[in-house]
């Protein structure tokens, strides 16, 4: 089993994959072609995604029982003892912003959003 899964990708690379793929839902396409096949689509989605981004999950002969590749995606899998993780990116820390109120919000304004204090 393969599974596919598009992001902000160019429509034509949609309609490449329905060839051996079926798309079950905007930007998801399921299928059960051969590993050469799967790695050939795969190449090919690398090669014309563009800004967008793709994930392949496939099934294979491990612990987990299945495998997965990213594309230009903002979390990474990564190997752990033997099993695939995903690494999420580091949440940022919040702004100054969010407890300093903008210049020219009404006494009211800043005393309903930021507290009675100010």
């Amino acid at each position: 089993m393969t599974v596919i899964v598009l992001t902000n990708c160019p429509p034509g690379l949609r309609g490449f994959l329905t060839r051996w793929l079926l798309e079950i839902s905007a930007g998801v396409f399921i299928g059960n072609p051969s590993a050469r096949i799967r790695d050939l689509l795969w190449d090919e989605v690398q090669q014309y995604a563009h800004q967008g981004r793709a994930l392949l999950a496939h099934t294979t002969n491990n612990e987990q029982g299945f495998t997965f590749r990213t594309h230009d995606h903002g979390w990474h899998p990564v190997d752990h003892e033997g099993l695939t993780l995903i690494r999420r990116p580091n949440a940022q820390k919040p702004s100054n912003s969010a407890t300093t109120p903008p210049k020219g919000w009404s006494n009211a304004s800043k005393r309903r959003r930021f507290g009675r204090k100010q």
